[in-house]
């Protein structure tokens, strides 16, 4: 993971920058959170052209703001940001995500944190795909790689926004797009850090 962060994507920086659709689509998570905790889903929903999803299953809503922020143009890049909401829509109900006139930071933190996770992976597992990093042959040891990859980036992604937690309590739909590109920027700068430990106590 340090290799990867410092040579094959060449810093946090870059790393975060080769994210695209998948800050994009971060952005348009974290900024339809902020907007639905400050005014209501209602409104929020309206900023986004998506009031007809008003009352609908918080899946639903997610689904439209999935299909608002990527489309699907068919690259790899905004396929990695739909996996991404898709994974996370998957773990809503387990968050107790359902009623989102009442958000409280620590959801919005919690749901934000399980897509930059998915979408950071995804991208990583892409360029496992494409040979940019390799991992062991054997499928058992592949799959415990896998999972401490993830592991790994939860975690960075966890620090990152906790060091950001004031900043996110104030955080305003303006101020979304900066914040987003900091904690990638902050979450891959973790990550090497993490795995340059690892290394080293190993």
């Amino acid at each position: 993971m340090a290799d990867y962060v410092a040579t094959a994507s060449g810093g946090a920086r870059r790393a975060s920058q080769r994210m695209g659709s998948s800050r994009a689509g971060g952005a348009a998570v974290l900024g339809f959170l902020v907007d639905a905790r400050a005014r209501g889903a209602g409104e929020a929903l309206k900023t986004l052209r998506l009031e007809h999803l008003a009352g609908r299953p918080v899946s639903e809503i997610f689904l439209g703001v999935m299909e608002y922020a990527c489309p699907g143009n068919g690259s790899i890049d905004e396929g990695i940001a739909r996996d991404a909401f898709i994974e996370t829509i998957a773990e809503l109900a387990d968050l107790g995500v359902s009623e989102l006139d009442t958000l409280t930071v620590e959801q919005v933190q919690t749901v934000f944190e399980l897509y930059a996770t998915h979408a950071i992976e995804a991208r990583i597992c892409n360029d496992i795909g494409m040979q940019v990093i390799t991992i062991p042959r054997s499928s058992r040891a592949a799959s415990r790689v896998q999972d401490q990859i993830r592991d790994f980036i939860r975690r960075a992604v966890s620090d990152a926004l906790t060091t950001a937690r004031a900043a996110l309590e104030r955080l305003t739909p303006s101020r979304v797009n900066a914040f987003v590109n900091r904690t990638y920027e902050n979450a891959f700068a973790i990550l090497c850090s993490l795995g340059e430990a690892e290394s080293e106590g190993e």
